[in-house]
Protein backbone atom coordinates (compact mmCIF):
# COMPACT_ATOMS: atom_id res chain seq x y z
CA UNK A 1 0.00 0.00 0.00
CA UNK A 2 1.31 3.37 -0.85
CA UNK A 3 0.06 6.31 1.75
CA UNK A 4 -0.72 9.59 -0.24
CA UNK A 5 0.50 13.25 1.41
CA UNK A 6 -0.94 16.58 0.48
CA UNK A 7 0.64 18.08 -2.67
CA UNK A 8 2.03 21.19 0.24
CA UNK A 9 2.12 22.31 3.27
CA UNK A 10 -0.54 24.98 3.80
CA UNK A 11 -1.10 27.62 6.90
CA UNK A 12 2.05 28.00 8.35
CA UNK A 13 2.34 28.76 12.30
CA UNK A 14 2.53 32.69 12.70
CA UNK A 15 6.11 33.84 14.19
CA UNK A 16 6.10 37.43 14.96
CA UNK A 17 9.11 39.49 13.99
CA UNK A 18 11.75 39.94 16.49
CA UNK A 19 15.36 41.12 16.97
CA UNK A 20 18.60 39.87 17.51
CA UNK A 21 18.53 38.20 20.59
CA UNK A 22 21.62 37.03 22.88
CA UNK A 23 20.38 35.05 25.96
CA UNK A 24 16.76 35.65 25.14
CA UNK A 25 13.56 34.67 23.20
CA UNK A 26 11.56 36.44 21.00
CA UNK A 27 9.02 34.28 18.91
CA UNK A 28 4.85 34.03 19.36
CA UNK A 29 2.97 31.34 18.34
CA UNK A 30 0.04 30.37 16.94
CA UNK A 31 -1.91 28.51 19.92
CA UNK A 32 -5.02 27.46 17.90
CA UNK A 33 -2.40 24.41 16.28
CA UNK A 34 -2.20 23.09 19.44
CA UNK A 35 -4.19 20.13 20.67
CA UNK A 36 -5.63 19.61 16.83
CA UNK A 37 -5.66 15.99 15.39
CA UNK A 38 -4.01 14.98 12.38
CA UNK A 39 -6.09 13.01 9.74
CA UNK A 40 -4.08 11.44 7.03
CA UNK A 41 -5.06 11.73 3.88
CA UNK A 42 -4.80 7.77 3.75
CA UNK A 43 -4.58 5.68 6.72
CA UNK A 44 -1.22 3.93 7.28
CA UNK A 45 -0.74 0.44 7.41
CA UNK A 46 -0.15 -1.53 10.84
CA UNK A 47 2.58 -3.51 8.71
CA UNK A 48 4.83 -0.81 7.79
CA UNK A 49 7.38 0.99 9.43
CA UNK A 50 7.50 5.00 9.95
CA UNK A 51 9.52 6.40 6.74
CA UNK A 52 10.70 10.00 5.47
CA UNK A 53 8.12 11.72 4.15
CA UNK A 54 5.97 13.48 2.37
CA UNK A 55 7.17 13.03 -1.12
CA UNK A 56 9.29 10.32 0.20
CA UNK A 57 8.10 7.35 -1.74
CA UNK A 58 7.95 6.58 -5.53
CA UNK A 59 4.22 6.40 -6.96
CA UNK A 60 2.95 8.84 -4.13
CA UNK A 61 1.19 12.24 -5.35
CA UNK A 62 3.15 14.47 -2.39
CA UNK A 63 4.98 17.30 -3.09
CA UNK A 64 7.42 14.89 -5.05
CA UNK A 65 4.85 15.58 -7.55
CA UNK A 66 4.11 13.38 -10.89
CA UNK A 67 6.75 12.27 -12.93
CA UNK A 68 8.76 10.54 -9.97
CA UNK A 69 7.58 6.71 -10.26
CA UNK A 70 3.70 7.36 -10.28
CA UNK A 71 2.81 3.92 -11.74
CA UNK A 72 3.90 0.29 -10.69
CA UNK A 73 5.94 0.23 -14.13
CA UNK A 74 7.25 3.30 -13.54
CA UNK A 75 10.91 3.62 -12.47
CA UNK A 76 11.70 5.99 -9.45
CA UNK A 77 12.84 9.79 -10.05
CA UNK A 78 16.28 10.81 -7.23
CA UNK A 79 15.55 14.04 -5.94
CA UNK A 80 18.11 16.11 -7.69
CA UNK A 81 20.79 17.21 -5.32
CA UNK A 82 20.98 20.16 -2.78
CA UNK A 83 22.01 23.80 -4.87
CA UNK A 84 23.46 25.82 -1.52
CA UNK A 85 20.85 25.78 0.92
CA UNK A 86 18.12 24.61 -1.25
CA UNK A 87 16.95 21.49 -1.17
CA UNK A 88 14.42 19.80 -3.28
CA UNK A 89 13.29 17.46 -0.92
CA UNK A 90 9.80 18.18 0.26
CA UNK A 91 10.66 16.41 3.67
CA UNK A 92 13.25 18.99 4.46
CA UNK A 93 11.96 22.10 6.05
CA UNK A 94 14.81 23.64 7.38
CA UNK A 95 18.64 23.88 5.94
CA UNK A 96 22.05 24.91 6.63
CA UNK A 97 22.20 24.91 10.41
CA UNK A 98 24.93 23.38 12.54
CA UNK A 99 24.75 19.97 13.73
CA UNK A 100 21.17 19.96 14.92
CA UNK A 101 21.65 17.92 18.06
CA UNK A 102 18.27 19.18 19.69
CA UNK A 103 14.56 19.42 18.51
CA UNK A 104 11.16 20.63 19.81
CA UNK A 105 8.50 20.32 17.60
CA UNK A 106 5.00 22.52 18.02
CA UNK A 107 2.27 20.81 18.23
CA UNK A 108 -0.23 21.15 15.35
CA UNK A 109 -2.25 19.03 12.49
CA UNK A 110 0.49 18.62 10.66
CA UNK A 111 -0.56 20.80 7.68
CA UNK A 112 2.41 23.63 8.95
CA UNK A 113 5.14 21.44 10.93
CA UNK A 114 7.63 23.43 13.03
CA UNK A 115 9.80 23.34 15.63
CA UNK A 116 12.68 24.43 17.77
CA UNK A 117 16.33 23.16 16.50
CA UNK A 118 18.96 23.70 18.82
CA UNK A 119 22.27 23.58 17.39
CA UNK A 120 24.89 21.66 19.85
CA UNK A 121 28.64 23.77 19.81
CA UNK A 122 26.91 27.42 19.33
CA UNK A 123 23.86 27.53 21.29
CA UNK A 124 21.44 29.16 18.90
CA UNK A 125 17.98 28.41 18.86
CA UNK A 126 16.07 28.47 15.20
CA UNK A 127 12.48 29.01 14.85
CA UNK A 128 12.00 26.62 11.66
CA UNK A 129 9.24 26.27 9.64
CA UNK A 130 7.93 24.75 6.47
CA UNK A 131 7.90 27.11 3.65
CA UNK A 132 9.93 29.69 5.71
CA UNK A 133 13.61 30.91 6.39
CA UNK A 134 14.66 29.44 9.90
CA UNK A 135 14.93 32.69 12.08
CA UNK A 136 16.62 33.12 15.34
CA UNK A 137 14.88 32.52 18.19
CA UNK A 138 17.99 32.32 21.16
CA UNK A 139 21.56 31.61 21.73
CA UNK A 140 22.45 30.54 25.36
CA UNK A 141 25.98 30.66 25.99
CA UNK A 142 27.32 26.95 25.78
CA UNK A 143 30.24 24.73 26.41
CA UNK A 144 30.42 22.63 22.87
CA UNK A 145 33.60 20.70 23.62
CA UNK A 146 33.43 17.12 23.40
CA UNK A 147 30.06 15.93 23.48
CA UNK A 148 28.50 18.48 25.55
CA UNK A 149 26.71 21.90 24.33
CA UNK A 150 23.11 22.77 23.70
CA UNK A 151 22.20 18.66 23.74
CA UNK A 152 18.49 18.65 24.08
CA UNK A 153 15.18 20.92 24.06
CA UNK A 154 11.08 20.14 25.38
CA UNK A 155 8.62 22.26 25.41
CA UNK A 156 6.81 22.82 28.94
CA UNK A 157 4.11 20.60 29.57
CA UNK A 158 1.99 23.55 29.75
CA UNK A 159 3.18 25.18 26.71
CA UNK A 160 0.52 25.95 24.96
CA UNK A 161 -0.24 28.20 28.42
CA UNK A 162 3.23 28.76 29.75
CA UNK A 163 5.09 29.04 26.70
CA UNK A 164 8.31 27.85 28.34
CA UNK A 165 10.79 25.55 26.46
CA UNK A 166 13.57 23.74 28.58
CA UNK A 167 16.87 23.08 27.45
CA UNK A 168 20.07 20.87 28.37
CA UNK A 169 23.17 23.01 28.40
CA UNK A 170 27.09 22.29 29.01
CA UNK A 171 28.42 25.12 30.68
CA UNK A 172 32.35 25.04 31.58
CA UNK A 173 31.68 24.24 34.94
CA UNK A 174 28.38 22.16 35.28
CA UNK A 175 25.52 20.25 32.66
CA UNK A 176 22.50 21.77 33.64
CA UNK A 177 18.67 22.58 32.64
CA UNK A 178 17.64 25.69 31.44
CA UNK A 179 14.51 27.20 30.96
CA UNK A 180 13.62 30.34 28.13
CA UNK A 181 10.71 32.19 27.99
CA UNK A 182 10.22 34.95 25.41
CA UNK A 183 12.07 38.25 26.75
CA UNK A 184 13.79 36.60 29.30
CA UNK A 185 17.57 35.42 29.92
CA UNK A 186 17.75 31.89 30.39
CA UNK A 187 17.21 30.80 34.02
CA UNK A 188 18.53 27.48 35.96
CA UNK A 189 16.12 25.20 36.75
CA UNK A 190 18.73 21.83 37.73
CA UNK A 191 22.34 23.11 38.08
CA UNK A 192 25.32 20.84 39.54
CA UNK A 193 25.33 17.77 37.17
CA UNK A 194 28.60 16.47 37.05
CA UNK A 195 30.48 17.52 34.07
CA UNK A 196 33.46 15.30 32.37
CA UNK A 197 35.79 14.88 29.66
CA UNK A 198 32.92 12.77 27.75
CA UNK A 199 29.60 11.43 28.89
CA UNK A 200 27.99 15.16 29.30
CA UNK A 201 25.03 14.83 26.68
CA UNK A 202 21.67 14.61 28.24
CA UNK A 203 17.95 14.20 27.23
CA UNK A 204 14.90 16.09 28.40
CA UNK A 205 11.31 14.56 28.06
CA UNK A 206 7.78 14.71 29.44
CA UNK A 207 5.72 11.90 31.32
CA UNK A 208 2.29 12.46 30.10
CA UNK A 209 1.54 13.59 33.81
CA UNK A 210 3.02 17.50 34.09
CA UNK A 211 6.69 16.56 34.73
CA UNK A 212 9.94 16.91 32.97
CA UNK A 213 11.85 13.77 32.65
CA UNK A 214 15.72 14.78 32.35
CA UNK A 215 18.22 11.89 31.56
CA UNK A 216 22.00 12.90 32.36
CA UNK A 217 25.28 11.01 31.57
CA UNK A 218 27.74 9.89 33.81
CA UNK A 219 30.72 12.34 32.72
CA UNK A 220 32.57 9.64 31.72
CA UNK A 221 32.80 7.87 35.03
CA UNK A 222 30.27 4.53 34.87
CA UNK A 223 30.60 4.45 38.50
CA UNK A 224 28.48 7.42 39.04
CA UNK A 225 25.57 6.22 37.45
CA UNK A 226 24.90 3.39 40.54
CA UNK A 227 25.77 6.55 42.56
CA UNK A 228 23.01 7.78 44.87
CA UNK A 229 24.77 11.08 46.16
CA UNK A 230 25.32 11.52 42.22
CA UNK A 231 23.15 13.14 39.93
CA UNK A 232 25.21 11.86 37.00
CA UNK A 233 23.41 8.89 35.23
CA UNK A 234 20.09 9.12 36.22
CA UNK A 235 16.88 9.68 34.77
CA UNK A 236 15.63 12.42 36.86
CA UNK A 237 11.65 13.11 37.38
CA UNK A 238 11.26 17.59 38.04
CA UNK A 239 8.45 20.08 38.21
CA UNK A 240 9.00 22.86 35.74
CA UNK A 241 11.24 24.90 38.74
CA UNK A 242 13.51 22.30 38.90
CA UNK A 243 12.02 20.54 42.00
CA UNK A 244 11.34 16.81 42.61
CA UNK A 245 8.25 16.04 40.95
CA UNK A 246 5.02 14.44 43.03
CA UNK A 247 4.88 10.76 43.16
CA UNK A 248 8.35 9.94 42.69
CA UNK A 249 9.91 6.63 43.83
CA UNK A 250 11.32 8.25 46.68
CA UNK A 251 9.54 11.33 48.15
CA UNK A 252 11.64 14.45 47.96
CA UNK A 253 14.17 12.94 45.67
CA UNK A 254 14.30 13.77 41.74
CA UNK A 255 15.89 10.31 41.26
CA UNK A 256 13.35 8.17 38.56
CA UNK A 257 15.19 5.88 37.48
CA UNK A 258 19.34 4.80 37.25
CA UNK A 259 21.76 3.14 35.42
CA UNK A 260 22.23 5.90 32.29
CA UNK A 261 25.77 6.44 30.44
CA UNK A 262 25.29 8.60 27.24
CA UNK A 263 21.57 9.35 26.53
CA UNK A 264 20.44 9.76 23.04
CA UNK A 265 16.68 11.17 23.77
CA UNK A 266 13.48 10.20 25.34
CA UNK A 267 10.11 9.58 23.86
CA UNK A 268 6.92 7.93 24.28
CA UNK A 269 3.26 8.28 23.41
CA UNK A 270 1.08 11.22 24.55
CA UNK A 271 -0.43 9.18 27.78
CA UNK A 272 2.85 8.32 29.12
CA UNK A 273 1.56 4.76 29.41
CA UNK A 274 5.00 4.02 27.59
CA UNK A 275 8.16 5.70 28.16
CA UNK A 276 11.45 4.75 26.05
CA UNK A 277 15.06 5.76 26.95
CA UNK A 278 18.35 5.30 24.08
CA UNK A 279 21.82 5.00 25.77
CA UNK A 280 24.65 3.97 24.59
CA UNK A 281 27.51 1.90 26.84
CA UNK A 282 30.56 1.17 25.92
CA UNK A 283 30.36 -2.04 24.23
CA UNK A 284 26.40 -1.70 22.80
CA UNK A 285 23.50 0.75 22.39
CA UNK A 286 20.03 -0.02 24.07
CA UNK A 287 16.69 0.33 24.26
CA UNK A 288 15.46 0.96 28.04
CA UNK A 289 11.66 1.40 28.81
CA UNK A 290 11.74 3.14 31.81
CA UNK A 291 9.73 2.77 34.67
CA UNK A 292 9.48 4.72 38.45
CA UNK A 293 12.32 3.00 41.14
CA UNK A 294 13.32 0.36 38.55
CA UNK A 295 17.28 0.81 37.28
CA UNK A 296 18.52 0.04 33.99
CA UNK A 297 19.93 -3.01 33.85
CA UNK A 298 17.77 -4.90 31.45
CA UNK A 299 17.16 -3.69 28.08
CA UNK A 300 14.16 -3.72 25.89
CA UNK A 301 16.83 -3.84 22.89
CA UNK A 302 20.09 -4.24 21.98
CA UNK A 303 22.51 -3.35 19.14
CA UNK A 304 25.87 -4.66 19.57
CA UNK A 305 27.15 -2.93 16.45
CA UNK A 306 26.33 0.51 18.26
CA UNK A 307 24.69 2.52 15.63
CA UNK A 308 24.89 5.32 17.82
CA UNK A 309 20.97 5.70 19.03
CA UNK A 310 19.90 9.32 19.54
CA UNK A 311 16.27 10.63 19.09
CA UNK A 312 13.29 8.06 18.68
CA UNK A 313 9.33 8.67 17.91
CA UNK A 314 6.57 6.72 19.62
CA UNK A 315 4.34 5.87 16.68
CA UNK A 316 2.90 2.31 18.11
CA UNK A 317 -0.34 3.58 18.44
CA UNK A 318 -0.57 4.68 14.31
CA UNK A 319 2.05 2.00 12.83
CA UNK A 320 3.43 0.04 15.87
CA UNK A 321 6.44 0.48 15.31
CA UNK A 322 8.78 2.68 17.55
CA UNK A 323 11.20 4.59 15.52
CA UNK A 324 15.03 5.44 16.42
CA UNK A 325 17.57 8.09 14.88
CA UNK A 326 20.41 7.01 14.24
CA UNK A 327 23.89 9.03 14.74
CA UNK A 328 26.63 6.68 13.46
CA UNK A 329 24.87 4.29 10.79
CA UNK A 330 22.71 7.21 9.88
CA UNK A 331 19.42 5.37 9.52
CA UNK A 332 16.21 4.86 11.09
CA UNK A 333 15.64 1.52 13.26
CA UNK A 334 11.89 0.92 13.10
CA UNK A 335 11.30 -1.44 16.02
CA UNK A 336 7.76 -3.26 16.43
CA UNK A 337 6.25 -2.53 19.33
CA UNK A 338 2.65 -3.91 20.53
CA UNK A 339 0.35 -1.29 22.66
CA UNK A 340 1.10 -2.41 25.82
CA UNK A 341 5.72 -2.03 25.43
CA UNK A 342 6.19 -4.90 24.24
CA UNK A 343 8.82 -5.65 21.27
CA UNK A 344 7.86 -8.46 18.65
CA UNK A 345 10.79 -8.51 16.78
CA UNK A 346 13.72 -6.89 15.12
CA UNK A 347 14.07 -3.44 13.64
CA UNK A 348 13.44 -2.48 10.64
CA UNK A 349 16.15 -0.15 8.77
CA UNK A 350 15.18 2.67 6.48
CA UNK A 351 16.55 6.01 5.51
CA UNK A 352 20.03 3.98 4.97
CA UNK A 353 20.02 4.71 1.47
CA UNK A 354 19.92 1.08 0.03
CA UNK A 355 16.34 0.44 0.96
CA UNK A 356 13.15 2.63 0.08
CA UNK A 357 12.00 3.35 -3.68
CA UNK A 358 14.15 5.63 -3.91
CA UNK A 359 16.87 5.20 -1.75
CA UNK A 360 17.14 7.56 0.56
CA UNK A 361 19.28 9.12 3.15
CA UNK A 362 19.99 12.17 4.94
CA UNK A 363 23.28 10.82 7.01
CA UNK A 364 23.67 11.29 10.65
CA UNK A 365 20.59 11.44 12.37
CA UNK A 366 19.96 13.15 15.96
CA UNK A 367 17.42 14.36 17.53
CA UNK A 368 13.69 13.44 17.21
CA UNK A 369 10.42 15.61 18.17
CA UNK A 370 7.16 14.68 17.66
CA UNK A 371 4.49 16.87 16.27
CA UNK A 372 1.77 14.39 16.75
CA UNK A 373 1.65 10.54 17.24
CA UNK A 374 1.87 10.79 13.10
CA UNK A 375 4.32 13.12 12.40
CA UNK A 376 7.58 13.60 13.89
CA UNK A 377 10.77 16.15 13.34
CA UNK A 378 14.40 14.94 13.44
CA UNK A 379 17.84 16.72 12.85
CA UNK A 380 20.74 15.82 11.05
CA UNK A 381 24.45 16.72 12.59
CA UNK A 382 26.58 15.93 9.48
CA UNK A 383 28.54 18.49 10.69
CA UNK A 384 30.05 16.73 13.16
CA UNK A 385 32.22 13.65 11.96
CA UNK A 386 29.78 13.40 8.58
CA UNK A 387 29.88 13.72 5.03
CA UNK A 388 28.13 16.99 5.14
CA UNK A 389 26.06 18.29 1.71
CA UNK A 390 25.58 21.91 0.81
CA UNK A 391 22.42 22.30 2.61
CA UNK A 392 23.31 20.16 6.07
CA UNK A 393 22.26 20.08 8.41
CA UNK A 394 18.70 20.05 7.92
CA UNK A 395 15.14 19.50 9.89
CA UNK A 396 13.32 16.77 8.20
CA UNK A 397 9.97 15.62 8.53
CA UNK A 398 9.51 11.72 9.34
CA UNK A 399 5.81 10.20 9.15
CA UNK A 400 4.64 6.87 8.61
CA UNK A 401 4.68 5.50 4.89
CA UNK A 402 4.48 2.39 3.28
CA UNK A 403 7.89 1.25 3.50
CA UNK A 404 9.64 -1.61 4.98
CA UNK A 405 13.15 -2.15 5.59
CA UNK A 406 15.85 -4.19 6.74
CA UNK A 407 16.77 -7.02 9.67
CA UNK A 408 18.00 -5.44 12.90
CA UNK A 409 21.03 -7.44 15.43
CA UNK A 410 19.93 -8.30 18.12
Amino acid sequence: MRTRYRRKWTAPLALLACGSLLLSGCADFDNTAAGQKFTPVNPPSPESPPQVGPGGEAGDSGPGGPGRGNGPNQTPTPVPPPQGCKDFDKAVIATCLDTVAAVAAIPGDGTAPSALAGERKSGRIMFAAAGKDPAGWATIPVDGSGDGGLTSLALSPGFAEDQLVFAYITTPTDNRVVRLAKGQAPKPVLTGIPKGASGNRGAIGTDGKGALLVATGDAGNPGLAADPASLAGKVLRVDTSGKPAPGNPTAGSAVFSTGVHSPGGICGDQSGSRVWLTDRLADKDVLHRLRAGQPLTTPAWTWPDKPGVAGCADFVGATGYLSIATSVAGNLQNLPVTPDGAVTGKPGVTLDGKTGKPPKTFGRLSSMSMINPQIALVGTINKDGGAPVSSDDRLVIITPAASTGGGGKD
